[in-house]
């Protein structure tokens, strides 16, 4: 058996040499200070004059190397349009001096150093040539061999007026940088990826070195679009990353498909990538095989999965970030399609129980399904959702920190900020990780504690995404702000890297940190705060972490939780983190470091895919395909042998094929009243009959049949076999009718053509005869999220039915009502030997799921259950129709009416 773990990017990618002809340029190329034309100074600004540069610091610009006066960038020709002569205000300038901080972690290319965390993706080690709008191939930079610059981790930092290389862009080059074909003849070579899912990549990559029997291949993509990649190369490339050095599947999508689901959101492009690599998957897939989706970018493959392999494939889905609450999701435009896509798989993780129940919401909102604590209720099978935090690979970590080089940076950092505190963060730059909110915190916090000046440093690594630039220019307006504030010749408090750092570095950084500050806005595991808990084994050091990070629930509170919009709380936390005792230090990591070390990597892969084998043997038991029909033989053994005999059916739909519980017609054909007549004749037998109705409507019903037991309103009330006196089951007063009342007038006046039945314990919401009926399964799905969320504390809940909402108490059920008949048989000291249950709809599963425990548990020795109609099911057999068990249920009559005779 095979694993497909699927992901949008492979653990590998092709790198393709640039042709001579085709070199990407190097700063040398673009015009020089002294070569602008007057007209590229931006107006406005002329008698602002230019900004000096000191002489001795013209080495460590980041850009052209400047040896003359330069004047402020325009910000239309920043953003490539020239041909505008307006004036706007410029971007706020990145600080053209490299401070010693900033050179003090910048480390030479050359070293070849893996870049950022072991768990957390980084940005590319090569450069990613795109044209406008169209990603282009992957190709190792050739430097310039007149550049000597000691070229950094991420930017270049020229040591001469010389040429530098370019940085690497992730949005948009010149058109000349392009490779425009590459074919089989050219050079390529296998380089493992810096980017993609840290966390998931180590995961496999720990299973796998634990033993874990099964195999695994990798499918997703390349990092890029295929689409100037020949036919002949494509199938090279296949072939090598298929050998056992790499285990991977390639997706080819287009370039355009590629840079329209990646950078823009768009539902063809979207669409595109992923049937791109579902196809893959399918070509090689092969009975038996595991399937396990990961993350966001994949959405829809589960769906058409399910559609080509049918329903008795193994799909699993994870969801590696935060999924938002029905109020957001439902904004988007392709709401329904996305959540039919993730509920193709077999179960679907989440790294939250948050995560998991906005989930559920959401789907009983949209696509008016009934949601459960554990899944999602479809009529062909049963969506199964499980909350499960991956983790960090701590022998990978342990094996990274032994390496010389972190101790020698460890000293290094002792040496260069001895005598003050350090606060370390490393995030990416975009919308979502609250790196202006800590900023904005940490400038509260030193305006407020004066005292801290000169004693504390923030060192923020920022790495680069596709973000908006205004989010980039604020947060350069921040750290300059603060620096221009608190700055001293000696003392600079925020040491902002826009780049990663190596992970030597950053190990030495986690080790040496008096805390680490997490301000995620939303976020779902973040691994940089597990990694930093277990580096922390000898200094302790406290973790500032946001609640709206999926790893603040896993912390349970041992750390420093924080509202990173509330800048003065954070600043609390801070000054907080910087004066805790040593004892509290050690009693808060001690819990956190349990956290992490019972949460691994492996352990996360391991019990995801074992809960998924394990749901999915449980389902296949319940497909109607696979479940045996009912056989009038097998039972008319079992009922000769038996002694004492006990029947619980349901009615409508059952025993009748016409008259809803819903339907306000009542129906009692006499063939099943002379029946249940003939069973009752036999003093063995002991038969219920449960239904949705009223007591007093199915009383009625069964008048001529006065020994019979009752089960009304789904359990409700019950009337003991032959007694006549109802019980009612459930609490005398229920005080959440008033409150459930309320909501559904509210969701009538809204539908026209609705109206509100109510029962003793339970109310129907019937929009069948809705004057607009997408209107009204619009406010269906509506009514069930509002009353759930409103009267959870009241143990009730709204489930979907055709036609209708049902509200009915959590506490009463036909599965407690048959419970109850149980144990009155037993006190009676009746040992019942032979159970026959019997449903068609969603209420009765329950029942089957309780009969099935009874026959496990050997209380009962011969338990059949019994679905009628086609669905899918926890009962053991199944009949296509009423007419099926009704012809059983005579043929058993008939033995009982020879057993009284003789």
């Amino acid at each position: 058996m095979t694993t497909f773990v699927a992901a949008l990017h492979l653990p590998y990618t092709i790198v393709f040499p640039p042709k001579e002809s085709e070199s990407p340029r190097s700063k040398s190329q673009l015009p020089s200070p002294k070569q602008l034309s007057p007209q590229d100074t931006p107006i406005g600004r002329k008698n602002i004059g230019t900004i000096q540069i000191p002489s001795p610091l013209i080495q460590l610009v980041n850009s052209t190397p400047y040896d003359a006066t330069t004047p402020m960038p325009n910000l239309l020709h920043t953003l490539g349009h020239n041909s505008i002569e307006s004036t706007t205000p410029p971007l706020t300038p990145r600080p053209l001096i490299t401070s010693n901080d900033e050179l003090f972690f910048h480390v030479k290319n050359s070293e070849g150093t893996p870049l950022g965390s072991p768990s957390e993706p980084s940005t590319r080690r090569f450069v990613v040539n795109r044209m406008k709008q169209t990603p282009g191939i992957l190709t190792a930079t050739k430097p310039d061999p007149s550049d000597k610059s000691e070229d950094g981790g991420y930017f270049s930092i020229p040591t001469r007026s010389g040429a530098a290389r370019p940085k690497r862009s992730l949005s948009g080059t010149s058109d000349q940088s392009i490779r425009s074909t590459v074919s089989r003849d050219d050079e390529w070579t296998v380089e493992e990826a810096d980017y993609g899912n840290g966390g998931l990549k180590n995961a496999v990559a720990a299973a796998v070195a634990a033993g874990h029997p099964t195999e695994k291949i990798f499918v997703g993509t390349l990092g890029y679009g295929g689409s100037k990649i020949d036919e002949a190369t494509k199938m090279a490339i296949e072939g090598r990353l298929r050998d056992d050095d790499y285990n991977c599947l390639v997706a080819f999508p287009s370039d355009e498909d590629f840079d329209g689901h990646y950078n823009h959101y768009c539902k063809e492009y979207f669409v595109a990538v992923n049937r791109a690599v579902a196809d893959v998957i399918i070509k090689d897939y092969k009975r038996d095989d595991t399937v396990w989706v990961n993350d966001y970018h994949l959405l829809l493959v589960p769906q058409m999965l399910r559609e080509a392999l049918g329903p008795e494939a193994k799909i699993g889905f994870f969801l590696h970030v935060g999924f938002p609450s029905s109020e957001i999701f439902r904004c988007l435009a392709h709401r329904e399609r996305i959540l039919e896509g993730m509920l193709g798989s077999t179960i679907i993780g989440f790294q939250t129980d948050e995560y998991a129940r906005h989930f559920l919401t959401t789907c009983s909102r949209l696509l008016n399904v009934e949601a459960r604590n554990d899944g999602i209720m479809l009529e062909p099978r049963f969506v199964r959702t499980i909350t499960l935090p991956i983790g960090i690979d701590p022998i990978q970590l342990n094996e990274k920190r032994m390496e010389p080089k972190i101790a020698e940076w460890s000293e290094a950092l002792k040496a260069r900020y001895a005598g003050k505190k350090l606060l370390v963060a490393r995030d990416k730059l975009d919308g979502v990780r609250g790196v202006r909110q800590k900023l904005l915190a940490y400038e509260l916090f030193l305006k407020t504690h004066p005292e801290w000046v000169g004693k504390v440093v923030l060192i923020q690594v920022a790495l680069t995404t596709t973000s908006i630039v205004e989010l980039q220019s604020t947060v350069i307006d921040i750290v300059t702000r603060i620096n221009c504030a608190y700055s001293t010749l000696e003392y600079q408090p925020v040491v902002y890297l826009h780049q990663d750092i190596t992970y030597h570095q950053y190990i030495a950084l986690l080790q040496h940190a008096d805390a680490l500050v997490v301000t995620s806005l939303r976020d779902g595991m973040n691994l940089t705060s597990h990694e930093f808990i277990y580096l922390q084994d000898k200094k302790h050091s406290p973790l500032i972490l946001s609640e709206f990070t999926g790893t603040s629930s896993v912390f349970e509170g041992a750390d420093l939780t924080i509202n990173p919009w509330d800048h003065s709380k954070c600043a609390d936390a801070i000054l907080r983190a910087l004066t805790m005792s040593e004892a509290e230090k050690e009693q808060r990591w001690k819990k956190l470091y349990n956290a992490v070390t019972h949460r691994t990597a492996s352990q996360w892969l391991s019990e995801f895919l074992k809960q998924l084998d394990d749901f999915w043997e449980e389902e296949q038991g319940r497909e109607p395909s696979t479940i045996p029909r009912l056989s009038s033989k097998t039972l008319s053994e079992q009922y000769l042998v038996s002694r004492k005999r006990m029947f619980l059916m349901d009615y409508e739909g059952t025993l009748v094929s016409w008259g809803s519980p819903n339907s306000n017609i009542i129906t009692s054909p006499q063939r099943i009243l002379d029946i249940i007549t003939d069973l009752l004749d036999d003093r063995t037998n002991v038969v219920y009959i449960m239904s949705s109705r009223a007591a007093k409507d199915l009383e009625q019903v069964f008048l001529r049949v006065p020994r019979v037991g009752l089960i009304a309103e789904g359990g409700a009330y019950l009337r003991p076999f032959d007694k006549n006196r109802w019980v009612r089951l459930a609490e005398e007063k229920l005080e959440w009718k008033s409150s459930v009342k309320q909501i559904l007038d509210y969701y009538v006046e809204r539908t026209p053509g609705t109206y509100i039945e109510e029962r003793e314990c339970s109310y129907i919401w019937h929009h069948e005869k809705a004057e607009d009926k997408p209107a009204a399964l619009r406010q269906s799905g509506d009514c069930c999220n509002h009353v759930n969320d409103s009267c959870e504390n009241f143990r009730v809940h709204a489930i979907p039915i055709p036609g209708g909402v049902v509200v009915e108490s959590k506490d009463v059920s036909k599965a407690t009502a048959c419970k109850k008949v149980i144990s009155m048989a037993q006190e009676r000291n009746w040992h019942v030997d032979f159970l026959l249950v019997a449903g068609d709809s969603r209420d009765d599963e329950p029942v089957f799921e309780w009969a099935s425990k009874l026959s496990k548990e050997k209380n009962v020795d011969k338990v059949t259950t019994v679905r009628v109609g086609i669905g899918h099911t926890q009962a053991n057999t199944t009949t296509t129709g009423v007419a099926g068990l009704v012809a059983a249920l005579q043929k058993l009559a008939s033995l009982s009416i020879e057993n009284v005779s003789s």
